[in-house]
């Protein structure tokens, strides 16, 4: 199953994630599909950009979001 979730990036306590469209069998930092944005949640408030006509296609496509991620696409209006 093809899943758009988040992949943890920058340093020690202070994570930043990207956007990614992997397949669920792939570790949560292992390959991926495609980058679809960046989340930073460290800044106040968050900070977070979507690519919304990709993320849209991967969705009519069969693609299930995660959580975390369903709730940004919501903010962001593709939801």
């Amino acid at each position: 199953m093809v899943k758009i979730r988040l992949r943890r990036m920058g340093a020690k306590k202070n994570p930043i994630y990207r956007i990614v469209v992997a397949d669920s069998r792939y570790p949560r930092d292992g390959r991926f599909i495609e980058l679809l944005g960046t989340y930073n949640p460290n800044t106040n408030p968050s900070e977070f950009k979507i690519d919304a006509e990709r993320a849209t296609a991967w969705i009519k496509d069969g693609a299930q979001p995660t959580d975390t991620v369903r709730a940004l696409l919501k903010k962001a209006g593709v939801l």
